[in-house]
């Protein structure tokens, strides 16, 4: 490659894993007396960097001894009927401790606060008991920890508003550099001893979403703006050099959000406590076949895919005296409240009998007795179809409360296949010298995402990523030693 700038890494991306990656590899020989210079691309301006990592709570799937949930692996492979890379899988959970160490030594603070509704991450024996985690902040805390740590690092350099258009390898087809786009509409050639690509899904890109997943999905909203800028950049440059794909590409990661409001993340967890209804308001799903982190993204991806994009939640008194019920609420909206079931209907646009109609019938299927929101407890309803598993407590005591929802994209299942140290690989499983992947542009699930996992993965091979390309590199392995 001709002229231009260089750099010993380019990070395509700034969320958790391209973050993880340039603070890895910076960090690795930043004491030395030429420490390896990081280039990191966003397409977003600085005010607006951090990808999808910026909008999400950022749920931990972990124990409060900072481990993975030590079902999460096997229940990968459960779910995705074993073709989720198990390994990499176990991977993770090896790595978790020590990527939590990771950003809480560079100043995120974790906190695990009481959720009072059943889950299962923390402790499979008894849902609910352990608390979900997650960084004081949410992403978002991520972000200005380590964006605040590399600002200060001589080595690195951020550049906003600029595409990542074209990897560019050499004679032997190593991966040498990167062509750019820049907000004046130019392009340049950048040279690179490696390039990690952590660019983030497809979300962003209609033609993409379309090709794989069918003429549905224009009707998907992004849960976040952020994930307008994962254009399937990354999955372009790669595959264009012979990279292997993983994941199910025709899958996504959707959410049931409060389509009343255009704040980001607006999703509910709180319905174990309710019903779910269509716009013809009828119920449509087993809202208490599982605790809420293992329901929350199939209910979401039925009412995308099988309910036209519009359903309501339906909820009564016994939810709304749960304490801290809404702590699961992540609206800015209110829900709306009504004394009866039919000015409810009314309110949410509902027909006031047909709503009336699923309610009688839900509650004469239902039981009598207290609403448990933090424990299975096996209260189902009896000859409903659908069935209501667990929490089947009639809803008859007022105020009724309820809000419409539609379903949010939030990230891609389809993406590219990297090995166990962050490098892509080929179909024959050969690493494509010099070029690494991270996070969510990195295909692994198939059928199911078991929750709370995606930014502790991305955190997690970001970094190994990037501690790989560095301890690798030509001349900067001796300085290190």
């Amino acid at each position: 490659m001709e002229g231009g700038a260089r750099f010993d890494v380019i990070v395509v991306g700034c969320g958790a894993a391209g973050l993880a990656a340039a603070t890895a590899f910076a960090e690795h020989a930043q004491d030395k007396p030429k420490p390896r210079t990081v280039l990191i691309l966003e397409r977003s301006s600085k005010e607006q960097r951090g990808g999808a990592t910026r909008w999400t709570g950022a749920f931990l799937r972990i124990t409060e001894n900072r481990k993975l949930d030590p079902d999460w692996a096997d229940r990968v492979k459960r779910v995705s009927g074993g073709l989720a890379n198990y390994d990499y899988c176990k991977k993770l959970e090896q790595e978790t401790p020590g990527t939590l160490k990771f950003i809480e030594e560079r100043g995120v603070n974790i906190l695990f606060p009481e959720f009072p509704f059943a889950h299962t991450f923390g402790d499979e024996k008894d849902p609910g008991v352990q608390p979900p985690g997650m960084p004081d902040g949410g992403g978002l805390a991520i972000v200005e920890a380590l964006c605040g740590r590399l600002e200060k690092m001589s080595n690195v350099t951020f550049k906003y508003e600029t595409e990542a258009l074209e990897l560019k390898t050499d004679s032997e087809g190593a991966v040498d550099g990167l062509l750019i786009r820049e907000s004046s509409g130019k392009t340049q050639s950048i040279e690179a001893g490696a390039v990690v690509l952590a660019c983030g899904g497809f979300e962003g890109n209609p033609e993409m979403l379309t090709r794989y997943l069918g003429s549905k999905a224009c009707d998907l909203p992004l849960i976040a703006p952020g994930i307008a800028n994962n254009r399937g950049d990354g999955h372009r440059m790669a595959m264009s050099l012979g990279a292997d794909v993983a994941g199910q590409f025709d899958m996504i990661h959707a959410e049931p959000v409060d389509r009343r409001t255009g704040k980001a993340d607006a999703v509910i967890y709180t319905y174990t406590g309710g019903i779910f209804v269509n716009g013809k308001a009828k119920r449509f799903y087993d809202e208490g076949n599982a605790t809420w982190d293992n329901t929350f993204e199939l209910v979401g991806y039925e009412i995308w895919k099988n309910q036209n994009q519009e359903a309501y939640w339906i909820a009564d008194a016994k939810t709304t005296q749960v304490e801290g019920w809404d702590m699961g609420y992540l609206s800015d909206v209110p829900p709306e409240t009504a004394d009866t079931i039919e000015e409810l209907a009314e309110k949410l646009g509902l027909d006031p009998a047909s709503l009336r109609a699923s309610v009688d019938e839900f509650n004469a299927a239902a039981h009598d007795g207290p609403f448990v929101p933090d424990a299975v407890d096996g209260k189902s309803t009896t000859g409903l179809t659908p069935p209501k598993s667990n929490w089947a407590v009639r809803l008859d005591e007022g105020p009724f409360i309820g809000m419409p929802l539609t379903a949010a994209i939030c990230f891609t299942y389809g993406g590219i296949r990297t090995d166990l140290h962050g490098r892509v690989v080929t179909p024959n499983g050969v690493p494509i010298p010099n070029l690494y992947a991270a996070g969510e542009l990195t295909g692994l699930f198939y059928h199911e995402y078991p929750p709370a996992t995606s930014v502790l993965r991305s955190l997690t091979f970001g970094r190994i990523a990037g501690a790989h390309a560095a301890a690798t590199m030509p001349d900067l392995a001796d300085a290190v030693t």
